[in-house]
Order: structure tokens, then C-alpha cells, then sequence
């Protein structure tokens, strides 16, 4: 996902934590981190918060997996043979099939907010790695033409395109026994995806 306007300014070091969570959540959702992003991670501290002990889940996770085992799980788990074990796109969540409503609400927020598909892409938008890179890029200014996207229209991105059905996925991600590393991003991503909708809850 693109947006060739210049940055306006940095997002405040709450707001770029949260974004860099997003972005976490995004790269390993995208694809299987290989033997160098596997041993960064393995690197992460976490803290005696919820977010922080996922944190920490994932980096033990990492450093007991290897890449070529790991590229299997995700394989298994996204990809399979016609589909894997989870169906990650917002669509599939809201309607039980592929392409819908819900992918052409989101096209229509992405033209309002000046977010293009890169050529690229072979996924449809709404697969829950590309939600959570854009919710990244709005937070920090990447992908609005103004530089961070205000709260108010953060949130409802947020509520219009994640919060209405990625806590089902990282529910049902947390639970899966295909992947101990996965089933981990998938405790992190509930207690993260909580977190915000509880910070919107208040600010609203």
C-alpha cells in the first residue's frame, strides 16, 4: 500500500509505539520471518504488562523455531491446498465468503484517504497483515497526505475495517496447535487489537 505525498510531521511516541505494533503484527502476518528476522525477534524484551509478556512469549517462540519449519507452519496455517487452516481476510469473517461488501467498503476508505494498492499486491486488501501495515502507515504519516491521520478518523478506520472482526481472527489464531509461534502473534494481536478498542472506546 502506497501514498506518494511527502510526510508532514512524526507522530507523537505513543502514537509511533502503537504504530510500530502494528507493524510487527503486519510483517509476520505477511509472510514467514526467515533465519534473520527470526533471530531479531528472538531479541525483543518484553515487560510485566500484557502486551509486553505477549512479547516475550513470541520472542522464546522465535528463538526455539527454525525458518524452514516455521515458512511450513505459515504455509499450513494461510496458504494450504485450496486454504489453509484460517482464512485471514475481513470478508471471509464478516460474510463466510471471499471478496464482498466488506473488501469494497475498504477500497472506498483506501480512495478517500488516498491509499493505492502496490502492483505487486496479489491479496485482496482486506487480508489482516495489509489492515494492520495501514493502520501502521496512517498512525505514522506514511499513507495520508497530511501526516498522521487524526484520532477521530483513526478510529473510525479502525472500527469500519478491524475492530468488527480481527479480534475473531487472533481468537482463533491464539488457539491454533499448527504453530506455536503463530498461536503466540495470535495473543499478542487479541490483547493489541483490546487495547485499542478500549483507548477509542474513551477518546469517543
Amino acid at each position: 500500500m502506497t501514498n506518494t505525498a511527502p510526510r508532514a510531521e512524526k507522530p507523537a511516541p505513543e502514537d509511533a509505539d502503537r504504530a510500530a505494533l502494528y507493524g510487527f503484527l503486519g510483517g509476520v502476518l505477511q509472510s514467514a520471518p526467515n533465519a534473520i528476522g527470526l533471530e531479531q525477534i528472538s531479541r525483543i524484551s518484553g515487560d510485566d504488562t500484557p502486551i509486553g509478556a505477549c512479547l516475550s512469549e513470541i520472542a522464546r517462540e522465535a528463538g526455539e523455531v527454525s525458518e524452514k519449519q516455521l515458512a511450513q507452519e505459515y504455509m499450513d496455517l494461510f496458504i494450504g491446498v485450496g486454504r489453509g487452516e484460517l482464512v485471514p481476510f475481513g470478508s471471509y469473517y464478516l460474510t463466510g465468503f471471499l471478496n464482498e461488501k466488506p473488501l469494497a467498503d475498504l477500497r472506498a476508505s483506501m480512495a478517500q484517504l488516498g491509499i493505492e494498492r502496490t502492483a505487486d499486491t496479489k491479496e485482496p486488501e482486506d487480508h489482516i497483515a495489509a489492515l494492520m501495515q495501514m493502520m501502521d502507515g496512517l498512525i505514522r504519516g506514511d499513507l495520508w497526505a497530511k501526516g498522521p491521520l487524526p484520532l477521530e478518523a483513526q478510529q473510525a478506520f479502525f472500527a469500519g475495517h478491524i475492530g468488527n472482526w480481527a479480534p475473531h481472527f487472533f481468537k482463533d489464531l491464539k488457539k491454533t496447535k499448527t504453530s506455536r509461534f503463530y498461536a503466540a502473534v495470535g495473543e499478542l494481536g487479541e490483547a493489541f487489537i483490546g487495547v485499542e478498542a478500549d483507548a477509542f472506546d474513551m477518546a469517543a
